[in-house]
């Protein structure tokens, strides 16, 4: 399966993890994550699979973010209002968010993606 791979065009975590997947010759189905958002139900099944918090997919150092002054509302927010909020602003989801049906990482670190998606 082909690793789909969220991401913002101007974002420079973005830009790095698509240089790391060019020099090592990974084809990604590259998605604008503002442009076309990850949809409620695909978020909560990227979200199952991941293992990680909910409160992870968060962009938190995104203008967004704090407008919606999300930093308090968060930990109360159910799982639902949560994922109904990320899949209404793909500005709201951190990124990149990449995924291939059985793996998943949020944003980019490169000892993560060598792990993950350097086989």
């Amino acid at each position: 399966m082909a690793v789909v791979f969220y991401q913002y065009p101007k974002c420079g975590t973005c830009r790095k993890a698509s240089k790391w997947f060019a020099e090592k010759n990974i084809e990604v189905n590259d998605i604008h994550i503002v442009e076309n958002p990850p949809a409620k139900d695909e978020l909560r099944s990227i979200y199952q699979k991941s293992g990680l918090e909910l409160k992870k997919f968060f962009n938190t150092s995104g203008q967004k973010y704090r407008e919606l002054g999300l930093k308090d509302k968060i930990k109360d927010m159910s799982e639902e209002e949560a994922l109904d909020l990320l899949a209404s602003d793909g500005m709201l989801i951190k990124r990149p968010l990449t995924i291939d049906g059985t793996q998943v990482t949020v944003g980019f670190k490169e000892e993560q993606f060598e792990k993950t998606w350097g086989k």
